[in-house]
């Protein structure tokens, strides 16, 4: 029986070992990567020689994923299959278009095959202490903007929208509600934790005064077609218009010297006039 085979290989068993994301969150009619990884003693066995599997944890001939499509349950068909490369230790499972009902557990299984006709030997092994548990979400999750300052005309200004997901294979677009030319988008992708990664866009612009008050739009387009986005207002600060007070600062100092001017002439006026006073006197 196949699953006494599984079951009855405690020594051998122990000697592969499966790590399997022990629960992850998954958007509802997107799609999700349970992150596995597998591992066996002795030397290398190339893909073509094992056979990955993901089934229930207490049906195991109910599969999730299985290479001959024929087996997959009814409810998962054309929806699931490995990522990477078994012969490189990676039993990563994908699922797209999720439902409400793709619950588990799931739980993945290696086989060993022969070479000459591609059957399975009796080398098989279930990790069902290692399942995968899938909590459905129905809210996009919206993503996040920073850092949030007030720009200075002329400078150059960066913006960040972030989101988290679970499908790197399909990872959401971002995209902004700016349609500059002279702006520059980078795009960077990195996993958080297992099972989570986020998807970052930077905005980086030279704002003018006439952006003051104008609204930035982040949308966040995720696998399935469902979006989400953040707004944000941009503040730029204004170049300050002295004139108010340079033009009557000019204007009292121009009085002042005009007014000295006046004093100065005034008191030569005065002198002179004293002296001539003076010589018809005497």
């Amino acid at each position: 029986d196949e699953n006494q085979t599984c079951i009855c290989s405690p020594v051998l068993a122990d000697e592969w070992t499966a790590d399997v994301v022990k629960s992850i969150d998954a958007l509802v009619g997107s799609c999700v990567v349970l992150p596995c990884t597998v591992s066996h003693p002795g030397t290398y066995l190339s893909t073509s020689r094992l056979r990955g599997i993901w089934h229930r944890k207490d049906k195991w001939t109910e599969y999730f994923y299985h290479e001959d499509s024929t087996k997959i349950l009814d409810s998962f068909k054309d929806r699931t299959k490995l990522l990477g490369n078994l012969g490189q230790n990676n039993c990563t499972l994908e699922i797209v278009q999720v439902k409400d009902h793709d619950n588990g557990p799931f739980c993945f299984r290696v086989e060993l095959v022969r070479k000459d006709n591609n059957e399975p030997t009796k080398e098989k092994f279930s990790f069902v202490e290692k399942c995968a548990d899938i909590k459905m979400i129905h809210d996009v999750p919206k993503p996040k903007l920073g850092p949030i300052k007030t720009a200075n005309p002329g400078k150059p200004y960066t913006l960040t929208c972030s989101v988290h997901h679970t499908c790197p294979s399909h990872r959401p677009q971002i995209k902004w509600s700016r349609e500059n030319k002279d702006d520059e988008i980078t795009e960077v992708h990195k996993p958080i934790h297992s099972g989570i990664w986020e998807a970052e866009s930077i905005l980086s612009f030279v704002p003018e005064e006439k952006d003051d008050e104008s609204e930035l739009i982040c949308t966040a387009t995720f696998n399935g077609g469902m979006k989400s986005e953040e707004k944000f207002t941009l503040n730029v600060k204004r170049i300050e218009n002295y004139n108010h007070i340079i033009i009557p600062a000019v204007a009292v100092a121009a009085t002042a010297v005009i007014f000295g001017l006046f004093c100065v002439l005034m008191v030569k006026k005065y002198n002179m006039w004293s002296r001539m006073s003076g010589l018809s006197r005497k």
